[in-house]
């Protein structure tokens, strides 16, 4: 299945003119663990797969579904059985900040399952069948209508962590007001990560004291604000590298950081690797055509 791969950097082979790949896999075969720009869905439909990411082992089961996001290193085990993986570049195919968001709220990967998410698993995990039906087809504006229910399953997951958050707020009138500001201080973080953006100042920009504000950001961001905002930056990192003609340490006072030993040290615990080793695995991306 992974067809281009330079150290631990998989250069995804989008099928032509597109920018996704689709595998119904059936391979008995060890993935070594990587990362890839595409956001990946697995699906087991016949018996469990065992991926590796983030230092743990998790065993899907048949039906689960779990969602990496771009750029998290991991590992697929060989298996015997079925399950269907998407690979699907969400920017700029989803160039919207909602969707940045949303993939922020549950980095590094996510699993839906019946027992933890009994409302929208059903009908995510139809989606991924659609998708994968669709896919085969190759009917006339077939990415249009993959990226349609790619996003739909985003938006879902969205609204329930929204719906979990309100949960923990006790005043019902502030339930919406409290969920919307806090979407804009991700969209306010995301524009203003390259500055010396502080604490202070984010809670000020939500109208709320500093305590207040640290207690409700990590639990509608599921981490702190200190770690969101490096999120931010790394991302920002790996497209300035891409480009030869940017220094390393060019990159990382453009994106924010104090000192090369600082960013050095922050992309290693992102990435596992150092910015030049990052840039030395970069290529770009080739489209090769699939029999179909």
């Amino acid at each position: 299945m992974i067809e281009t791969l330079n150290g631990t950097h998989e250069t995804v082979n989008y099928r032509e003119n597109t920018n996704l790949r689709i595998y119904d896999n059936t391979q008995f075969e060890d993935y070594p663990t990587h990362w890839h720009s595409p956001i990946e869905i697995i699906m087991p439909v016949q018996n469990n797969y065992r991926i590796e990411y983030c230092d743990q082992t998790l065993s899907l089961r048949e039906g689960d579904v779990m969602i990496l996001c771009p750029g998290v290193l991991h590992h697929l085990l060989p298996a015997e059985g079925r399950r269907y993986i998407i690979q699907a570049e969400i920017n700029p195919a989803l160039n919207l900040r909602e969707i940045d968001s949303i993939l922020a709220l549950f980095y590094p990967a996510l699993v839906i399952t019946p027992e933890q998410f009994p409302d929208i698993y059903p009908h995510i995990a139809d989606l991924v069948t659609n998708i994968m039906k669709e896919y085969s087809s190759g009917a006339p504006f077939f990415e249009a209508s993959i990226y349609a229910m790619l996003t739909r399953i985003l938006v879902m997951i969205g609204r329930t962590h929204a719906e979990m958050f309100n949960r923990l707020i006790y005043d019902d009138t502030r339930q919406r007001q409290y969920v919307e500001m806090f979407m804009a201080v991700c969209r306010f973080i995301d524009e203003h990560c390259t500055e010396d953006l502080t604490l202070d100042e984010a809670a000020a920009y939500a109208g709320f004291s500093k305590y207040h504000f640290t207690r409700l950001f990590r639990q509608f961001a599921g981490t702190t604000f200190s770690h969101y905002m490096n999120q931010k930056r790394i991302a920002k990192a790996e497209k300035y590298l891409a480009d030869p003609a940017q220094s390393v340490a060019t990159v990382a006072m453009s994106c924010g950081f104090s000192s090369m030993s600082s960013f050095i040290r922050m992309f290693k615990i992102m990435k596992g690797c150092t910015p030049s080793a990052f840039r030395k695995m970069y290529r770009p991306t080739s489209r090769n055509q699939e029999p179909w």
